[in-house]
């Protein structure tokens, strides 16, 4: 048999709280119990003395007793079931309460006992009697012998004060059943709602729903890191489902293009309205080249972004190879009008060679696509601990806060006319993200809209 989460917290709930109160409830009765023992006796002790020493006032010189105040203490100590017998030094009874009423004390006893019994049922307790002398000037003139039912006993006042502790226990225990009922239920409810709304959430993600987000609050750290967890994965596969879509939509559009020219073109060559010159079949030879180089792209990018990528690494000084590729790009930076500027020391890495070339290139390739002429380019290398830094920098258009967080998506472009004047097919970034990545790297950007953008590849020093 199966159970919801909520009847499982609940009754976990009650049997801890039932088991907590009846082990309380007995150790508190033991204790309480054990504690009244020892006061029972220690009272009984206590009483003793009192009436010893009540006795031993009641002595005056020359053998002489005071009975009627001896008969007044015993008869006293008879209703509290203790029976008195005074004895002088020759042994000749003074007062003796068996004497004075025998039925009464037997009585006495038999109820003595019949209370203990009903408390316990297997006891074993008797008449005890305790012997006190009693002394004058510091002779012994007397003595008193207390008898009671021992070793220790309980009055009906004392019956009456432990039942009732008992019965108080036990309506402890019934209000604690129904409290932790309504509690358990309260709990259960609390803890299992954000949890089935948890189970709600990842069941429609399940089914491609992600739109979904839990907006229940808990008290409870883990349960609140649980819900924001599944709202972050709804949030990440939302993204990518559009990007996912995008980039179906994306990679038709950079096909659809050069296929739609290649067909006009074909088709009325086929129907003879164009003659199939030399310019007319070097234009349908370009947009195959387009095609080709789309693919190859493609084709790049899967091999940079596979678990099996080999890197080809040596030592080098990536200084030297950034003003090399800084070089081969002096052309084009001077036709565009844009000024570029290197700053970096030497800085040896161990790295993948040409990899990190395409990657200094695809920066380089964005900085002189996206800055307007006039615009300034900076390129440093810096050195921080066991980390090399290599920044690109421009003063160009700068990308968009909502564009920024998908720039090293594949085919995603700022441009959403994807004006080829002013990109590619958009997977330069894509290509260099994965290369950094496989070297351990980490690579990001920092951009504002007409200021300019800067981004900042990180590779360590010493990565075998």
């Amino acid at each position: 048999m199966k159970y919801t989460l909520r009847a499982k917290l609940s009754l976990s709930y009650m049997l801890v709280v039932l088991i907590s109160v009846f082990l309380t409830s007995v150790l508190t009765n033991l204790l309480l119990e054990k504690h009244f023992k020892e006061y029972v006796i220690k009272n009984q002790e206590r009483k003793s003395k009192e009436i010893v020493s009540l006795i031993s006032q009641q002595y005056k010189p020359g053998g002489r007793w005071n009975t009627d105040v001896i008969e007044n203490i015993g008869m006293n100590a008879l209703e509290q079931g203790m029976i008195i017998k005074v004895v002088d030094s020759s042994g000749k009874a003074i007062w003796d309460a068996m004497v004075y009423n025998r039925g009464l004390c037997h009585r006495m006893l038999e109820h003595m006992a019949c209370n203990m019994t009903s408390r316990y049922p297997n006891w074993k307790g008797g008449y005890v009697e305790d012997k006190y002398p009693v002394t004058y000037n510091l002779s012994e003139v007397g003595r008193v012998e207390i008898g009671y039912y021992g070793p220790y006993y309980f009055n009906d006042n004392d019956l009456a004060f432990i039942n009732t502790l008992n019965r108080l226990f036990i309506g402890v225990g019934m209000i604690s059943l129904l409290s932790s009922l309504f509690i358990a239920a309260f709990m259960s409810k609390r803890l299992s709602t954000p949890i089935s709304r948890v189970i709600e959430a990842a069941h429609k993600i399940s089914k491609g729903y992600y739109q979904d987000r839990i907006t229940e609050k808990s008290g409870i750290k883990e349960i609140s890191q649980l819900t924001q967890t599944i709202n972050d994965l709804a949030e990440v596969l939302e993204k990518q489902e559009m990007l996912r879509k995008r980039l179906t939509a994306d990679v038709a559009h950079e096909l659809r293009t050069p296929l739609a020219t290649l067909q006009s073109h074909m088709e009325a060559m086929i129907d003879g309205v164009w003659e199939p010159d030399i310019d007319r079949i070097k234009s349908c030879h370009e947009e195959i080249v387009r095609i080709s180089r789309l693919v190859g792209d493609l084709e790049k990018l899967a091999k940079y972004e596979s678990e099996s990528l080999i890197l080809n690494k040596t030592r080098f000084d990536v200084s030297q190879l950034i003003r090399h590729i800084i070089r081969n790009f002096e052309i084009d930076f001077i036709n565009k009008g844009l000024d570029i500027e290197f700053n970096g020391q030497e800085e040896i890495v161990f790295a993948d060679k040409d990899k990190i070339s395409q990657v200094i290139i695809n920066l380089l390739s964005n900085a002189l696509k996206y800055t307007p002429e006039g615009g300034r380019v900076e390129v440093k290398v810096e050195s921080s601990g066991d980390v090399v830094n290599i920044i690109v920098k421009d003063t160009g258009e700068g990308i968009s806060p909502e564009d920024l967080p998908y720039i090293f998506e594949r085919f995603y472009r700022a441009d959403k006319s994807r004006n080829r004047l002013t990109g590619g097919a958009g997977i330069g970034l894509t290509i260099a993200k994965a290369i950094v990545e496989a070297h351990k790297g980490t690579i990001r950007v920092n951009s504002r809209i007409n200021e300019g953008t800067e981004f900042i590849v990180s590779l360590p020093k010493q990565v075998g």
